[in-house]
């Protein structure tokens, strides 16, 4: 089937409202999964140290992000087949299992345990990724920058509080006999399988299906079956009839159809690299992320440098409070810039950003402001090519492998953060803070080009 997408959904009326009530389910479960992923995290590398030693401390914190980067292919599978609720209510309950896993493993004091469940645990961090992907299935063109930025921007909510309420967890779970630090897990399970409820009983109609359903309406297919080769249920369809109305035979009501068995991973890739528009949403969003990470995570070893040990925690943590800041509060304004400009504008200037942020953050030395201003730089980096480069692939790619291409996108950005973790580390005993904002810099420049390519005159960006 080919899909034009350049008309969307959304200009069927009746979408409309099914849109608005996608956005605010998503908004809610971004807030509560955010504290979720947050308040885990918070204390997760405490936590190990206590458990197995400092030396691996990082290594934990290091296994919940690759398991949200593996963790991108089953459920990428789920939403290609059943849709955006089953897949994201997975991914949630995978990470609320790994959460009690974590609290198992501080009772029992298990390593391997530990290690299997901070794996798991990754999974809210897929669902939050995963999520606001969502919020574009039914957005207008002119509005899905913003729509996920939007949800995006939820996601500080949960950053910001969670921290806060770590240790409240703490004291709350120590009266029940759970260990030390084990308790922002047991949050983090609950809050969790909170989410997944929620999307399970109120994200209806599924915007992925609503929007398969207009698809093959436009394109006048017949009625399939449903992506798994059974009859369609009937309440989404009806979901589209104007209340207090009977529902008639309009093409809005036709079913799904199929999803691709070959529409995996394999499949987006091929896709992805026949088309300019789509490897560069890919890079974007892999490229901002691996800068994004290797920088932040020395900040504080850096700060650490020269700040004595009684005042480096505060520090930090004003610092990288305002770095956060930096890579959501302004994300719906990221938006609006896509949508009124283009994505290619906004990915550029995201560019130019990670590059000044090398710089501000690389020529600080020992000058607290100036590196903290070099981190807010970095935050509005990532945002700009995750907003635009997300938005981008979106609607560069047809809609039957739509969901393998994003899953794809989240598999790589994954593995380049955990990638740019794993070896800053090295850089910055070997060679110090100045070198590895340098090679921070340097690893823009391949994005850089790609961006700065023309597009060939009828390159395939969009079907037809």
């Amino acid at each position: 089937m080919a899909t034009d997408l350049t008309t969307t959904p959304a200009a069927h009326p009746e979408v409309a409202p099914i849109q608005r009530r996608t956005l605010r389910l998503l908004f809610t479960t971004q807030i509560v999964g955010g504290i979720g992923v947050t308040i885990g995290i918070a204390v997760g590398a405490l936590l190990a140290a206590e458990i197995a030693g400092t030396a691996v401390a990082g290594l934990a914190q290091s296994a919940a992000v690759i398991g949200a980067a593996l963790l991108a292919v089953p459920v990428t599978r789920i939403i290609t087949g059943y849709g955006r609720r089953p897949g994201l209510a997975v991914a949630y309950l995978v990470g609320a299992l790994g959460g009690v896993l974590v609290v198992l493993a501080a009772a029992t004091r298990w390593v391997p345990l530990l290690f299997l469940g901070m794996l798991l645990f990754g999974g809210g961090s897929a669902a939050n990724l995963q999520a606001r992907y969502a919020a574009v299935d039914l957005a207008e063109p002119d509005r899905r920058a913003r729509q996920l930025s939007l949800i995006v921007w939820a996601t500080t909510i949960g950053a910001v509080a969670a921290p806060n309420f770590a240790a409240l967890a703490d004291r709350t779970t120590s009266g029940w006999g759970l260990p030390a630090l084990s308790g922002p897990f047991a949050f983090s399970a609950v809050a969790f399988v909170l989410a997944a409820g929620v999307l399970l009983l109120w994200l209806r109609p599924d915007p992925l299906l609503t929007a398969r359903r207009l698809a093959a309406a436009r394109a006048g297919e017949p009625g399939p079956t449903s992506a798994v080769g059974t009859a369609p249920t009937p309440a989404e369809p009806a979901a589209l009839a104007p209340a207090g109305t009977v529902p008639v035979a309009e093409p809005v009501a036709a079913p799904a159809p199929p999803a691709r068995r070959g529409a995996g991973m394999r499949a987006a890739w091929s896709v992805v690299r026949a088309r300019p528009a789509a490897r560069l949403g890919v890079a974007a969003v892999a490229v901002g992320h691996l800068v994004m990470v290797a920088v932040m995570a020395m900040t504080p070893v850096h700060l650490r440098e020269y700040h004595a040990l009684d005042e480096v925690l505060p520090v930090v943590g004003l610092v990288l409070s305002l770095h956060i800041a930096g890579m959501y509060a302004l994300a719906p304004v990221v938006g609006w810039l896509a949508d009124r400009f283009g994505r290619r504008p906004v990915i550029l200037g995201g560019i130019g950003t990670l590059l000044a942020a090398c710089a501000v953050a690389g020529t600080a030395g020992h000058h607290t402001p100036r590196l903290t201003l070099g981190l807010i730089l970095l935050g509005l980096g990532w945002s700009a090519t995750m907003v635009a480069g997300s938005t981008l692939l979106s609607e560069s790619v047809p809609d039957a492998v739509r969901p393998s291409a994003q899953g794809l996108s989240d598999l790589l950005m994954g593995l380049a953060g955990a990638l740019a973790g794993a070896l800053s580390g090295f850089v910055m005993q070997l060679a110090g803070y100045p070198v590895l904002t340098l090679l921070a810099a340097v690893a823009v420049a391949p994005l850089l080009a790609l961006a700065l390519r023309p597009v060939p005159v009828g390159a395939p960006d969009r079907e037809d």
